[in-house]
């Protein structure tokens, strides 16, 4: 069979038995490209290597098929932005390939998977392949990759434009939105696709914003009825405007899959917005329990700290922070929880607000949920 006959079955293959994945290939051109090392696409075409095909077995060129219809389907090209093209591209191929091999496809030899990052974006996994590569660097004395101009796989390499890739992102975005509803009606879509596509197509509101709106309308004004003391003789009891400071629980989640410069943002966030709340806070930091020398109190005046050293890096247990709220005298006005939703949830609500920052796509049982995200 030669190399175009054999993509050309393989992508007929697809749409027979993954039609999802199919229904994604079938809109991308399939063009022979010398400068392609294996296989590659720029939202338009998929671009392959006639000499790595050739070599793959069909059902192994269903699975490149796949990999490069989702990098377009996940607007891989859309969100690189300005990071670094190698990095980006390893940390899209992370991603996707658990995805693709969790769904029966049959990976080429040269397939890179890596347990740590399973069921992480490609945003996530891309600060640690820098982190890594940075350290590596240092070692053999190397400029920074990020500020290294990237150049281009060959003369014939393709390109987009900021116009063209947007207009192509919203097409891609109306095409996995079809194609896993079609998917989903022949009962072919499984559980963990269908949460990347809700997380892909749910909308993509900044988090500060609404971290601000939920703790402002916690701080709200408000009016009550007080009887005035009774030496005025006056037994009246008379409606008062007043400004009451507002009583929060923040709680971090330190397990090993957040990072330290991630649960900083965090906190700098909260410190930007409590000091217009009047927010007085109880800081806690739990992975499977609450950390030691939590919780740590802090008026609304006071700079928002975590202790010098966060210790933690093991599993995460949520109920630890809701248990302590519990023993307390007063409800908290709202808990805020820095989180990747991976753990032991309460079995039931809690009798006050609860507000999750989450970093990733896992859902949460109960209470608002904020995508963490950029």
């Amino acid at each position: 069979m030669d190399v175009p006959t054999k993509m050309a079955a393989a992508r007929t293959r697809l749409i027979l038995d993954k039609p999802f994945f199919g229904a994604l290939a079938l809109r991308l051109a399939l063009v022979e490209a010398d400068w392609c090392r294996s296989t590659w696409s720029d939202g338009k075409s998929l671009y392959y290597n006639r000499s790595y095909i050739d070599k793959l077995a069909l059902e192994q060129t269903q699975f490149v098929l796949s990999r490069e219809a989702m990098h377009c389907a996940l607007l891989h090209f859309y969100r690189r932005g300005h990071r670094s093209r190698g990095l980006w591209e390893n940390a899209c191929d992370y991603a996707v390939n658990p995805l693709l091999l969790n769904d029966g496809l049959k990976a080429p030899p040269d397939t890179i998977i890596a347990p740590e990052f399973d069921g992480m974006t490609a945003e996530e996994i891309y600060p640690l392949l820098r982190d890594e590569a940075g350290r590596q660097r240092q070692s053999r004395d190397h400029a920074d990759e990020d500020s290294t101009p990237q150049p281009a796989r060959g003369p014939g390499e393709p390109g987009l434009g900021p116009s063209e890739a947007e207009t192509l992102a919203i097409k891609w975005r109306q095409r996995l939105a079809a194609a896993a509803q079609q998917a989903s009606q022949a009962g072919r879509l499984s559980a963990e696709l269908a949460a990347v596509i809700d997380f892909m197509l749910q909308p993509k509101l900044p988090w500060r914003s609404l971290l601000a709106q939920h703790l402002s309308a916690t701080a709200r004004n408000d009016y009550s009825y007080t009887r005035p003391s009774s030496r005025r003789g006056d037994p009246a009891v008379f409606p008062g405007l007043r400004s009451e400071e507002v009583g929060l629980v923040v709680a971090v989640d330190t397990s090993g899959s957040i990072r330290s410069a991630e649960i900083e943002q965090f906190i700098a966030e909260i410190n930007a917005i409590k000091g217009q709340i009047r927010a007085r806070i109880a800081l806690l930091c739990c992975d499977a329990e609450i950390g030691d020398g939590y919780p740590l109190f802090f008026e609304a005046w006071d700079e928002l700290k975590l202790a010098s050293e966060v210790k933690g890096g093991g599993g995460t247990d949520f109920r630890p922070v809701f248990r302590w709220v519990d023993r307390q005298d007063m409800k908290p006005d709202s808990l805020v929880y820095f989180t990747d939703a991976q753990g032991e949830f309460p079995d039931s609500e809690p009798p006050y607000p609860t507000l999750w920052l989450v970093k990733g796509k896992r859902k949460v049982p109960f209470g608002a949920r904020i995508q963490l995200n950029d």
